[in-house]
């Protein structure tokens, strides 16, 4: 099992010695005791068991074959007696198979031995057995690897043990330099092996030196030095000798090795002298097995290891280089006029703690500011919910919700607002195409997906990085730094367009950034469990982000998300995706029965793995990933049984986070670590990043923005009253203002002058996007709105001071432009809009003076549905009023104008005016046309005039509406109760 070498640093700022695996030690009396005892204990159970049976039992199986005459014998207790010497024999048989799996594993000294089914104890006592036995041979430094994972090593037969942190050659190695700490803690584990060694003796002479080649991956698994160090050396924490002794040697292919994660097959491994095992060639008499060309190889390389003893250690110290990693690399030249685009995608500006204009604080929660993804998600997901939550009440399934969503204050209305500054939709739209399209490409071309460990965004472009190499990618893609890695630059992503197919890698999830790349982790392909140590706290904030992302990001089609110690005020998040359960016994229940129908559907359908069934005609929705996220460290024996179950879970689609507080998991395969000053470390894997958190107050204002947004929150408080629109005008004619927009139909202001020169498009949009927001405003909110890839703080300064100056003054002089006590930006009451206009006027027609009068409420109507002269904005310029795709403006529209008309078709029927009432209902269908109201009533207003003709053209103009979709059900019902005739009509029965 991996474990992590770098810890935190002491008071004195030198890092925690690094725990040390010491070279085999002399055999004392007890050894040769135990080795004794073990070996009589075999005799006893191998011979003296059969002989014993033999003797006083003997065969306990019938000479001839069986008759019908056995099953009318009496049972006695001989009958008994020959059953359990049966089972005896079978235990023994399978006892004397565990000995001899467990004898080869020993000898040969590769991996862990195989698992005989059914044989848990039984192998267990043979392994430690023969293990004391061996303990005193030649052989004990090759078993000793399956000695040391006793009991933390789970695999399905016949495949390859569960990979380690370093399973995968070069994952992760691409970051920056490793932090000083982790460099100091090998730089002193390595030299505290080399002292140890020198005392030994266990530098190898020159004619004993030992090599090991590389081999090439078998399914998940992939030879690491960690893996080798295991198996020969007895401790994968020996991996920096091996790293030591050939670290910047030229390899066979010509290549060196750079990266102690990355190794390639067929390089050759100069191992240290204590190493031992079936597969090591020893030099100047190589193993017959090894071919001609290998031994060449293998003497070719030879001859560069005159190095020094230590292989490259100076003095006991280790050369700094070896803590350098790279990025990606081989990124196209950006295209011209193609910006340099930041983490975001859209090259906004460096996220600021604070800002300060005129005394005012304008920080937001810096969490969500550099989280473009989770913003983007978390922004997506709850302008749905604000949909979802005006349809509801427009349809009257939930009383007490006005159209306009409720205004957040304080904690939430900072969420709110780094989510708008955060946010790049674009940027997880362009993911979002860019997989698909490969999935689709490969499946045009009859290829598998490959097994993709994690996924880099760097200046734009995707690096997607392979378990292993798959040869070349289809086009537009491109080989990127070697095999293992592909890449698309953001231009061709560009040129992507919407595919049916299946979302290919979905358990893709943001971990964090490194310089100007950012790191998506895919958690479904991970060979195991990940672990996550750190403070509750910090490791809170870890689970926290991941499940907030991997619940509303935009490129999975569908998952379940499960939650355990943590994250059941989550769920509000999406309901849908995210379940809670209370702890690890109600979790493991859950996973061993969906492992077991996962492998069973695999199996059934012919796949194996959810990749194959991803792709071509064969996609099915079932293998959509099941993602567990468990904050609290698991019992040893529950952490037993989920390394058991995660072992084939990369292969089934699900994947595990598992948090611990020590950071010794048993059956982790990868290890991270959050510190408190919230960095990811993962040195076994080459990673230190700035980690993506959402931290517990932050958490608190998300959840609280989409309670607040959920339809069923209007209930309480015995709210039955719609509520009024956050800003209402005078409508008299004392209230006339100075000035005044219209945005319902093509954009004109009335009162200002056009602006001269270039900036009149940005002063019209900042103004636009004021006047869709009269609680206010952040200035950092209108900076990304305006220049969604970026711009300085003295541009920004610069444009609202035009806006301020544009819009003038009122007579008392106060400015038109001003700061409210957050620092937000507002209006004066003398800037209004059509669309203010349009909502008071209906408040007023259906909450104020015209309750009591019909005269007032039948003009006050007419006048809202005289405004509407279309749909919002609708002569956008090209590359303008992006952010609007945030606001759901386009939904609270449609339905307003939808109320008004049918409030007014209402009041012309109550004087049976059905022509009226259908004039009414036509003009709001111009700009709601979906609204299946409107058409309910169209169709009663027609059947009161008692028009056939008219009511057949409007049942045909509905089908024809409908398509091929057919007409709603609450619509076909209307029709067959006001116009039975209507499924006669040549449009009902073609």
């Amino acid at each position: 099992m991996a474990r992590s070498t770098s810890r935190s640093t002491g008071s004195g700022g030198r890092p925690n010695q690094p725990r040390t695996q010491t070279l085999p030690r002399s055999r004392t009396f007890l050894d040769f005791v135990r080795a004794f005892f073990a070996f009589v204990a075999l005799v006893v159970l191998l011979v003296g068991v059969p002989g014993a049976l033999a003797v006083t039992v003997g065969w306990p199986l019938p000479d001839g074959p069986p008759s019908m005459d056995w099953l009318q014998q009496e049972i006695t207790v001989e009958t008994f007696v020959g059953v359990l010497t049966v089972v005896v024999w079978l235990a023994w048989a399978q006892f004397t198979a565990c000995v001899l799996v467990e004898i080869k594993a020993a000898i040969t000294g590769v991996g862990v031995p195989g698992r005989v089914p059914g044989a848990g104890p039984s192998q267990l006592l043979a392994r430690q057995l023969i293990a004391a036995v061996l303990l005193i041979g030649a052989t004990a430094a090759s078993f000793a690897p399956g000695l040391s994972q006793l009991g933390q090593q789970f695999q399905e037969p016949n495949q390859a043990p569960v990979a380690s942190a370093q399973q995968t050659p070069g994952l992760f190695g691409q970051g920056q330099q490793t932090a000083e700490q982790t460099a100091s803690a090998v730089a002193e584990q390595a030299r505290h092996a080399g002292e140890q060694a020198a005392e030994q003796g266990g530098a190898a002479a020159q004619d004993d030196t030992k090599f090991y080649r590389i081999q090439p991956p078998e399914g998940r698994h992939h030879d690491s030095l960690w893996e080798i160090a295991e198996r020969h050396l007895g401790d994968g924490r020996r991996y920096h000798e091996i790293y030591e002794l050939n670290k910047d040697r030229a390899q066979p292919d010509g290549s060196k090795l750079s990266e102690a994660s990355l190794i390639r097959p067929g390089w050759i491994m100069e191992m240290p002298g204590d190493a031992r095992g079936g597969e090591l060639v020893e030099m100047p008499h190589a193993a017959p097995s090894v071919s001609p060309d290998v031994q060449e190889q293998i003497a070719d390389y030879a001859k560069t290891g005159d190095r020094g003893a230590g292989g490259g250690q100076q003095g006991g110290r280790v050369d700094q280089d070896t803590t350098n990693i790279a990025l990606p690399t081989q990124r196209p030249a950006p295209d011209a006029g193609f910006e340099h685009a930041d983490l975001k995608g859209g090259g906004h500006q460096a996220p600021q703690a604070a800002d300060s204009e005129s005394g005012f604080s304008f920080g937001l929660p810096e969490a969500l500011l550099t989280a473009p993804l989770l913003a983007a998600g978390l922004l997506g997901a709850l302008g749905a919910r604000r949909r979802q939550a005006l349809w509801q009440s427009a349809m009257g399934a939930v009383r007490g919700r006005g159209m306009e969503p409720p205004t957040p204050t304080g904690d939430a209305a900072d969420v709110q607002d780094a989510l708008l500054v955060g946010a790049d939709p674009e940027g997880v739209r362009l993911l979002d195409l860019s997989l698909r399209g490969l999935a689709a490409s490969l499946a045009e071309d009859s290829r598998p997906l490959p097994t993709v460990y994690a996924a880099w965004l760097s200046n734009g472009d995707l690096h997607l990085q392979l378990a292993q190499p798959a040869g070349n990618p289809p086009a537009p893609w491109q080989l990127g730094q070697d095999q293992t890695f592909w890449m698309l630059a953001r231009a061709d992503a560009a040129r992507y367009g919407d595919v049916d197919t299946a979302a290919p890698y979905p358990g893709l999830v943001s971990l964090g950034t490194l310089e100007d790349s950012r790191l998506l982790l895919n958690l479904e392909a991970v060979p195991g469990i990940v672990s996550l140590s750190g403070s509750a706290e910090d490791r809170a904030a870890v689970f926290a982000s991941v499940a907030a992302e991997l619940a509303t990001n935009g490129w999975s089609d569908r998952m379940t998300i499960t939650l355990v110690g943590f994250g059941q005020d989550l769920t509000p998040l999406a309901p849908n995706r995210l379940r809670h359960l209370d702890g690890i016994e109600a979790l493991i229940e859950t996973m061993e029965a969906e492992t077991r129908q996962r492998r069973g559907a695999l199996g059934a359908a012919g796949h194996d793995s959810v990749l194959t069934g991803r792709t071509g005609p064969a996609q099915h929705t079932r293998w959509a990933p099941h993602l567990v996220l468990l904050a609290a460290e698991p019992e040893a024996e529950d952490a037993v049984t989920l390394a058991e179950l995660a072992a084939d879970a990369s292969r089934l689609g699900i994947g595990y986070l598992v948090g611990t507080g020590s950071g010794d998991l048993p059956g982790a395969a990868w290890e991270m670590e959050i510190t408190a000053e919230g960095r990811l470390l993962a040195p076994l894997l080459g990673l230190e990043l700035d980690a993506q958190l959402l931290p517990a107050a932050q958490q608190r204002a998300v959840v609280d923005l989409f309670v607040a947004a959920d339809p069923q929150q209007a209930r309480q408080g015995g709210e039955s009253a719609t509520a009024p629109p956050p800003f209402l005008v005078d409508i008299s004619e004392q209230g006339r203002p100075a000035v005044y927009a219209r945005l319902v139909g093509p954009y004109e202001i009335i009162g200002l002058e056009t602006p001269d020169g270039e900036r009149s498009a940005q002063l019209h949009e900042a103004l636009a996007l004021l006047l869709l927001h009269r609680e206010g405003v952040h200035p950092r909110v209108l900076a990304s709105a305006l220049w969604p890839r970026g711009v300085t703080e003295d541009v920004r300064d610069a444009l609202i001071a035009r806006l301020r100056e544009w819009l003038g003054t009122d007579a008392d002089g106060m400015a038109r432009l001003g700061t409210d006590a957050t620092g937000r930006l507002t209006l004066a009451k003398s800037v209004v809009s059509d669309l203010d206009v349009l909502r008071s006027l209906y408040h007023e027609a259906t909450q104020g003076r015209g309750v009591d009068s019909r005269a007032i409420r039948g003009r006050l109507l007419t006048d809202a549905l005289v405004l509407v002269r279309g749909p919002l904005l609708p002569e956008r310029p090209r590359g303008r009023y992006g952010w609007l795709t945030h606001e759901i403006i386009d939904a609270q529209l449609p339905l307003l104008v939808a109320d008004i008309g049918l409030a007014l078709a209402d009041f012309h029927l109550e004087k049976d005016r059905a022509q009226k009432a259908i004039e009414a209902l036509d003009a709001a269908l111009g700009s709601a046309p979906a609204d299946e109201r409107l058409w309910h009533e169209l169709l009663r207003a027609t059947h009161a005039l008692g028009d056939t003709d008219r009511l057949r053209a409007l049942a045909t103009d509905l089908i024809t509406r409908s398509g091929a979709r057919g007409l709603p059900p609450r619509t076909e019902a209307l029709l067959d109760e006001l116009f039975p005739a209507w499924r006669e009509t040549p449009s009902a029965t073609g």
